[in-house]
């Protein structure tokens, strides 16, 4: 049994999250500070190259000062895991259900959102004592797929990811999603502000 409660804590309150996709270290940096300073607490990054790991690494350096978390994404191997523990991550995301990653993940002391799209996966990742589940692709799924979950599983709390934005953040939060995860759309530098007035 794994438990990723944790997360509890790392998006109380704040229903966003900004995932810096292949930014490059300084890019990362400054998108990381502007989202903070906006009041978007969580940041991801998805480790794929050795220069999304050093981003990482910078800004959970950063994050740290300020007491915040920041997570490894696209985190699909022990590889992965380790790269993200020595990086400074405070935990990790994946885009699909593995237990074997979340394990190698909780044993490094990261908690782990595992990526679900059925109700199949959503069950299982349940049953191992995970409650905090990522949604992926949540544009393709639709907003109307949350509640139809929230029925037989009330206790998941889904991270909405893939296709989020500030024109759908909220239609995807007012159908229950607990936080939304936003990437791609963050290439336009109005999306954070935009973003952020959903905290309002």
């Amino acid at each position: 049994m794994t438990d990723n409660s944790a997360f509890d804590d790392i998006f109380a309150g704040v229903p966003l999250m900004a995932i810096l996709r292949g930014m490059g270290v300084e890019r990362s940096l400054a998108t990381a500070t502007r989202a903070w300073d906006l009041g978007i607490t969580a940041v991801e990054l998805p480790i794929q190259t050795p220069t999304d790991v050093e981003a990482l690494r910078v800004v959970a350096d950063a994050a740290r000062e300020r007491g915040l978390a920041v997570g490894a994404g696209t985190v699909v191997t022990g590889e992965h895991v380790q790269q993200a523990k020595d990086a400074g991550a405070a935990f990790t995301v994946s885009p699909g259900l593995d237990l074997d990653i979340v394990r190698a993940s909780h044993d490094a002391g990261l908690p782990s959102i595992p990526g679900v799209a059925t109700a199949t996966e959503v069950q299982r990742a349940l049953a191992d004592g995970l409650t905090w589940l990522k949604a992926f692709p949540a544009s393709l799924l639709g907003a109307d797929w949350f509640p139809a979950m929230r029925g037989p599983f009330p206790q998941a709390k889904f991270v909405a990811t893939g296709g989020m934005g500030s024109g759908n953040a909220q239609a995807f939060l007012d159908a229950g999603v607990k936080v939304v995860a936003v990437g791609s759309a963050l290439e336009d530098d109005a999306q954070l502000p935009a973003l952020a007035r959903l905290l309002g």
